[in-house]
């Protein structure tokens, strides 16, 4: 049985640093498929926003629920793509707005609402899923596919 550790977050600052932290420790790089889950306010674009601060400070970073995708540039020429697929409701949706066309295996893609295209996606992923607790108290859960930790 493996022994897992398990944070808590107080406050979005708090996420957003868990977030920047996990970036910092390599454990989310360049390539990987972050999903993000949680309810209405959970604190899914705040995660994000501690990913970008950590690959390219300074990003405004916002939800892109109306745009569907925000890209945010680094640095290094490398980019962050950020999906939140709340009005996405078939394959279909996907394939309309191109979103296989970013997957290429270079950018940081993150996708709130990824329980919405589970079924249609069979990337190999990393699932954070943000459970809201009383107030503004979040517990962030970390699954890298073949290995399964709580942050």
């Amino acid at each position: 049985m493996q022994i897992m550790p398990v944070f808590f977050s107080d406050s979005e600052k708090q996420t957003e640093q868990i977030a920047f932290e996990l970036a910092e420790k390599a454990k989310i790089r360049f390539g990987d498929i972050v999903a993000l889950t949680g309810e209405l306010g959970a604190g899914k674009t705040a995660f994000v926003r501690g990913l970008a601060g950590f690959f390219s400070p300074g990003a405004w970073v916002t939800s892109p629920t109306f745009s569907l995708v925000n890209e945010y540039k680094t640095d290094q020429n490398k980019k962050i793509l950020h999906f939140d697929m709340y009005r996405i409701a078939s394959e279909q949706d996907l394939l309309s707005i191109g979103f296989y066309d970013y997957l290429d295996g270079e950018a940081l893609t993150v996708i709130e609402w990824f329980e919405k295209i589970a079924d249609f996606f069979d990337e190999n992923t990393i699932t954070i899923d943000i459970i809201k607790s009383e107030g503004d108290k979040r517990k962030i859960v970390f699954d890298r596919q073949g290995g399964f930790c709580q942050i």
